[in-house]
């Protein structure tokens, strides 16, 4: 069986990843699913652990962590099937805190042979910062500190800016790629890093 497509959006907190997600499922000409891993988190992660960050008080995995592997693997699973996605994620692939470093590890592990279109989804930071303050359900600040740790610019197969274009202008470019899986690489050049 033909492995899905994966469109891969990776950004930090409002960056515009899930404006450009849906926009994507509207144009695209075929059935893509979205599976953010904030909402996979939101919606399946017992509530108890919200009010402690997802840590285990027993010692053991974090809870937050086990819920993201198991989103991770939800990935692979339609991918596997033959099920096209769009994926929200942030991956911080160089940082070296345990246990970030190994959910990274993992999601490259599991999905580097499937075909994956690995975008980096940006703005300027003083957006990122206007975006906070407008939406009023992020903490003030968290894109900034996850923005020095993001995936380095070198590591994409393409990036789109949404400061400056439009969704849809970003959405084209996606689409347009998905044309040339041949150039959909990023992905396996983390896995041979990573296997170094």
């Amino acid at each position: 069986m033909q492995k899905g497509k994966i469109i891969f959006l990776n950004g930090v907190s409002s960056s515009g990843k899930t404006t450009l997600a849906k926009a994507l499922q509207e144009r695209l000409p075929e059935p893509f699913y979205w599976l953010a891993v904030d909402t996979f988190i939101e919606t399946i992660m017992p509530k108890k652990y919200f009010s402690i960050d997802g840590f285990n008080p027993d010692g053991g995995e974090p809870v937050i962590f086990k819920t993201i592997s198991l989103a991770q693997h939800t990935i692979k699973f339609f991918a596997d099937i033959g099920t096209n996605t769009i994926v929200e994620h942030i991956l911080f692939p160089f940082i070296e805190i345990q246990p970030y470093k190994n959910q990274t590890a993992e999601c490259i592990e599991l999905l580097h042979e499937c075909p994956v279109l690995f975008v980096h989804v940006t703005c300027p930071l003083e957006e990122l910062r206007r975006r906070e303050k407008e939406r009023g359900d992020r903490d003030i600040g968290r894109a900034e500190i996850q923005l020095p740790h993001l995936t380095s610019q070198d590591s994409y197969d393409i990036t789109v800016d949404t400061f400056a274009s439009t969704t849809d202008e970003c959405a084209d470019m996606i689409i347009e790629m998905l044309n040339y899986p041949e150039k959909f690489t990023a992905f396996k050049t983390l896995w041979l890093q990573h296997t170094k």
